[in-house]
């Protein structure tokens, strides 16, 4: 369960070490929340439906997440940081505002283009693209062998 991991560890570097999420970072927590959903769907009713539901949702999630980790790692190194265009509010579908509903874990109150973690010379963002390529090279692999094991069958 890295998801749920990474949940905890975005919500201490929030709330304990004071490193407000923008709009880019909350995108990416709920990329990841969607990996963990599509996880425990499966795990909590073991049934081909949710299987096959959690296996799509975990493709999406993971490659979603690593084209906006992507996006902020663009506006981060940006020739011109004045062009660069961040949005102050998520933009979460009418019917799930979660801004709204869990604004301690969805609310963006950061800059997109403060950078100001750093691990092993990477930012964040660098760090997040990384783990979402990790989880969606994964997903390719199960979705290769999946489909050579259904093709032999």
């Amino acid at each position: 369960m890295s998801s749920a991991l990474l949940i905890v560890t975005a919500l201490y570097f929030q709330h304990m070490m004071d490193l407000q999420p923008c709009i880019k970072c909350i995108y990416q927590r709920t990329a990841v929340f969607g990996i963990l959903v599509s996880s425990l769907m499966p795990l909590i009713w073991q049934h081909s439906v949710t299987r096959l539901l959690g296996f799509i949702g975990w493709g999406v999630a993971s490659i979603w997440g690593f084209l906006i980790a992507h996006e902020h790692v663009d506006i981060l190194f940006a020739a011109n940081p004045f062009f660069v265009v961040c949005d102050i509010i998520p933009n979460f579908p009418v019917f799930m505002p979660l801004h709204e509903w869990l604004p301690a874990v969805f609310g963006a109150t950061g800059d997109c283009s403060e950078n100001s973690w750093q691990f092993l010379d990477m930012g964040m963002a660098q760090w997040m693209r990384i783990i979402f390529g990790i989880y969606a090279v994964t997903w390719l692999i199960m979705l290769i062998s999946r489909l050579t094991i259904a093709r032999k069958i």
